[in-house]
């Protein structure tokens, strides 16, 4: 049985029944406004939240917006790298109240820890924010959903088809509200083209076609490192296999650069699943396929050694069909810039295009541009996705983008993969999320046999 500084699989397992590391905080003295006196919300009407991961996505994109929110307040902090907990020394932290404008000091009284379950204990947490890499969003947004939590979850859903089937089946039993966090439904120019087409104003949709940048290269096994003295590795790893640590597997210490464990498949599927999500996303809702999937998938891509360091697809292009007869073409480009990506819909009477970066929107004929759809035709709210959480959890609501549609839209990128992997042409059958006839592509489909049985968590 392999270690990790003398520390066996079996014994993490058997850590995960008992309590984690936590930092309790001073009394603080409770403004006006937080009693409701001044008009405010009253603590007893807030919805608390868990911070889960306080990475980069949370720090520049998720913090700020429910810290904001007066209808709800913060009541803990959760990171396995004890720095980022460090709230009051942390100068991402910082910058971001600064940018975003919001009050860093509402986090003084946050109680924090490195265990996630200590988090879904804490009294008063009615809703999560799971922004942890990838391995671990279906094993806490399951532990969540056991604990009677109301999910906001990062993309994608997990590494594998089956344990997104597990979670989206989970969060349907439980009727708890579930939010997959992707911004693109919430941009304008993006929500115009899906509705533009979802209403006919370019006829009948035949072609979709979607990118994403690459960012990564190929890396070798690199050499073992002592572990931060700040860093819970055991924890970081998770559900993942034991392995030795090395900076380039986790993230750059205290730092907020972009993390190496996207390049890892143990961790992640790379830019096709992950970043991929949101062009996926949007292409399922715009094709109204948001509930199934594509039928028939083939494609290549650059492959990186599998004992490798940085080992997950690089450059690539996948074709897919759907049963309604459209097809898409995703791909995966180093040369475009940081963030840059299309979703383009051609259709029989013209199409749209709309990039994330630099934000614009692109149609032939010009004249789609200016058309305004009515909400009878296109009854979707426009709003930031935290905020459609909230407005769910109050109301119990389905949200825009709930667990079976987060599972469908990962559910594409990772189609994608396994077709690169195998390098045939795949059937897929949607409805019993199977692959037709090739039982090494179901294999690959029902997820990594290393993983621990979900019930442990």
């Amino acid at each position: 049985m392999k270690t990790v500084n003398g520390i066996h699989r079996r014994s993490f397992l058997k850590r995960l029944g008992g309590v984690g590391a936590a930092t309790g905080m001073a009394p603080w003295v409770v403004p006006a406004r937080c009693l409701g006196l001044d008009g405010g919300t009253a603590p007893s009407e807030r919805i608390g939240i868990g911070m889960i991961g306080l990475g980069r996505q949370c720090v520049s994109r998720n913090l700020p917006v429910f810290a904001r929110r007066a209808d709800c307040q913060i009541l803990a902090l959760c990171d396995v790298d004890r720095w980022r907990l460090q709230v009051e020394e942390n100068p991402a932290i910082a910058a971001s109240a600064k940018q975003h404008q919001w009050d860093a000091g509402i986090l003084k009284q946050c109680f924090r820890t490195t265990d996630f379950r200590e988090v879904l204990r804490r009294p008063g947490v009615d809703a999560v924010m799971i922004s942890t890499p990838d391995h671990w969003h279906i094993p806490i947004a399951l532990a969540a959903i056991r604990a009677g939590k109301d999910v906001c979850c990062e993309k994608p859903l997990g590494l594998a088809i089956g344990h997104g089937r597990i979670l989206a089946d989970a969060a349907a039993k439980a009727r708890c509200v579930f939010r997959t966090d992707s911004e693109f439904r919430s941009i304008p120019h993006l929500y115009k083209a899906v509705a533009l087409v979802r209403t006919g104003k370019i006829g009948q949709l035949k072609t979709i076609r979607i990118s994403v940048p690459i960012y990564w290269e190929s890396l070798p096994a690199q050499p073992e490192m002592p572990v931060p003295k700040e860093l819970d590795y055991e924890m970081w790893l998770g559900p993942a296999p034991r392995v030795p640590y090395t900076e380039k597997r986790v993230h750059p210490m205290r730092s907020y650069g972009r993390p190496y464990w996207y390049s890892n498949r143990d961790y992640c599927d790379g830019m096709i699943s992950n970043w991929g999500y949101h062009p996926a996303d949007i292409a399922q809702w715009a094709n109204n396929t948001e509930h199934t999937g594509p039928v028939e998938i083939e494609g290549k891509g650059n492959l990186p050694p599998a004992d490798y360091l940085w080992n997950v697809i690089l450059e690539f292009k996948v074709r897919y069909r759907y049963a309604n007869g459209v097809e898409m073409f995703y791909e995966g480009r180093k040369e475009f810039s940081d963030g840059q990506s299309y979703m383009r819909f051609e259709g029989t009477e013209g199409w749209v295009c709309g990039w994330y970066a630099p934000d614009r929107l692109e149609a032939e004929p010009k004249s789609l541009l200016t058309v305004q759809i009515k909400p009878e035709e296109f009854p979707y709210p426009l709003k930031n996705e935290k905020h459609d959480f909230l407005d769910c959890v109050r109301s119990r609501g389905r949200t825009l983008e709930d667990a079976e549609v987060g599972h469908r839209s990962s559910t594409v990128g990772q189609l994608g993969y396994i077709a690169c992997l195998l390098g045939r042409k795949l059937t897929w059958a949607p409805d019993k999320e199977q692959f037709v006839g090739d039982e090494e592509a179901n294999k690959l489909a029902a997820g990594p046999a290393g993983h621990p049985p979900w019930n442990i968590y």
